[in-house]
């Protein structure tokens, strides 16, 4: 795309996975692209690679360096920094749902309270976020994921609804599974969810760049998603069975309450930490 080079372009969580893709797409394309991720080795890795420049630290903070190091101006910035939550229930403590809220939401406000003053007054800027289709539908067993991916998505909805006509343009990323360390961390759940039609993570740059292209808001890694977002609109009561249908299958394969059969070699969860990226 003519459009992005020599644009300013920051990617959060870039040191792999999607932010990785999203920051190789974008300088390949002659964008002058800043790596950010909280492990600053690989962030340098990744910019090394690319002829990028990384700013490591937490993605909240950093948006003001980012733009320093780009010379004063950022173009467009991929909000792409997220974290997942353990497999579980509502129960789980505050502090998981706190991590997530912070990072999967709070961080795209944060950044776009540094970022539109400038856009506003040029007339132009882009704001990308890497929503999850857990924001369009919902994820089984990672109740703070699937509910601070709603409010992503319902941010990044906020952001384009508000400034559209002032020259900002919003795109929110929407895949299922993913070939990156988040879906290996899901577990059984996203061996039964997601990685039967995972995908890798330039699919989803390409698909990024396609909607850029069509300036379209929602970005569809995965195209039979906008089918399931029209079901679960149409007759949410039949959506939301179907998906308790699939509850409950994962519950008779790994043992959990509830369920009617013992655990399946090879279904047993991983030890859950806190990992941010996509």
């Amino acid at each position: 795309m003519d459009s992005v080079h020599g644009a300013g372009v920051v990617v959060t969580g870039a040191g792999g996975g999607i932010g990785a893709a999203l920051a190789r797409r974008f300088a390949a394309e002659g964008a002058r692209v800043v790596v950010n991720d909280l492990d600053a080795r690989k962030a340098a890795a990744v910019a090394a690679g690319i002829g990028a420049v990384a700013v490591p630290g937490d993605c909240s903070t950093i948006v003001e360096e980012a733009r320093e190091a780009l010379g004063g101006t950022v173009d467009i910035y991929c909000a792409n920094a997220g974290v997942g939550s353990p497999p579980g229930d509502a129960f789980l403590d505050d502090d998981v749902w706190a991590t997530a809220w912070d990072v999967n939401v709070m961080a795209h406000v944060r950044a776009s309270r540094v970022l539109l003053p400038d856009w506003l007054e040029r007339g132009e800027g882009r704001f990308v976020s890497t929503v999850s289709a857990a924001g369009l539908l919902t994820m089984i067993g990672e109740a703070p994921y699937s509910v601070t991916k709603h409010g992503a998505l319902a941010y990044a909805e906020w952001l384009s609804l508000t400034y559209r006509h002032r020259g900002l343009k919003v795109h929110a990323i929407c895949p299922q599974g993913v070939r990156t360390d988040m879906l290996a961390a899901t577990g059984s759940v996203g061996e039964l969810v997601l990685a039967p039609t995972a995908i890798e993570p330039e699919a989803v740059a390409d698909a990024l760049f396609a909607a850029m292209a069509e300036d379209r808001f929602l970005v569809l890694p995965h195209p039979e998603v906008a089918g399931f977002y029209q079901a679960r609109a149409g007759d949410t009561d039949r959506w939301l069975g179907s998906m308790n249908r699939v509850q409950r299958k994962w519950e008779e394969a790994t043992g959990r309450p509830g369920a009617r059969a013992a655990v399946r070699p090879g279904w047993e969860d991983p030890v859950w930490e806190p990992r941010s990226g996509r």
